[in-house]
């Protein structure tokens, strides 16, 4: 069942390219999966797979850089599933969605290897902090698949040679290299700090199927400029708000390309 249209806000994303119906109550999608999209490094024919797609923001985000990619999406809770549907029609991008748990894939699916598998799973364990009021919320933000889940269904999916990139809160980067198995190398972290000298918050992690290379602590993108928050205005670096308002990609190497 899908949401009530008195129930939706539209929202701007990409400075107006993209526009996205979300919930006035509930997940809404912020930076987090904009960031997400600018790392992975597809082109055009690539294929695309993206687990919990949610209202399907960073995989519109995807296509609005680079055009001709073919999209998929897998998500669990069927009214952001429909607004995944809803969001790529509006935005003229193919895309199909299909509400399902990821562990139990479709076979349309499962018939397919990707050349990209993107996710933003949940960063929260249930058992931590206080569940959120509203049930699509909790579900979107608290784990209940566990993670190392995520990354299994995730790598049985790709092409050899196929990308891996995931946005993870950073207090779980550990248990998310240890769901990284042989299968996948070529591991790069990228840390997101919020600040310059603040410990990063989130981190992007990418590995590639079947390389060798070794893994890569990259050097943190810093979010906001200023030692401190100091006022009600945007505070994005030059290069963050080139990701987020203009589309252009995120390197995995901390360097800024379109």
């Amino acid at each position: 069942m899908g949401f009530p249209t008195d129930e939706l806000s539209c929202d701007l994303f990409l400075n107006g390219k993209l526009k996205v119906l979300q919930p006035k109550i509930g997940y809404r999608a912020g930076v987090d999966p904009v960031l997400l999209a600018a790392t992975v490094p597809a082109r055009a024919g690539d294929s695309v797979l993206e687990l919990g797609c949610g209202g399907g923001v960073a995989s519109l985000c995807l296509a609005a850089r680079v055009q001709g990619v073919m999209l998929t999406g897998i998500e669990l809770q069927a009214g952001y599933a429909d607004l995944a549907r809803r969001n790529a029609a509006a935005n003229g991008t193919e895309m199909d969605v299909h509400c399902v748990d990821l562990r139990h894939l479709p076979d349309a699916v499962l018939q397919q290897n990707y050349t990209h598998v993107i996710a933003n799973p949940p960063y929260y364990l249930r058992k931590h902090g206080t569940a959120a009021t509203d049930a699509g919320r909790e579900t979107a933000l608290a784990e209940d698949t566990p993670l190392a889940d995520w990354i299994a269904v995730a790598t049985r999916r790709l092409k050899p040679k196929g990308y891996l990139t995931v946005i993870q809160d950073a207090e779980r980067l550990p248990e998310l290299l240890a769901a990284i198995d042989e299968r996948l190398g070529g591991v790069k972290i990228l840390p997101l700090s919020p600040r310059i000298g603040r410990p990063a918050q989130l981190v992007i992690v990418q590995a590639r199927k079947g390389a060798r290379a070794a893994p890569q602590l990259l050097a943190p993108v810093v979010m906001h400029e200023g030692a401190a928050h100091d006022g009600d205005r945007e505070s994005y670096t030059p290069q963050i708000r080139a990701v987020l308002r203009d589309g252009a990609a995120l390197a995995m190497n901390g360097v800024n390309t379109k």
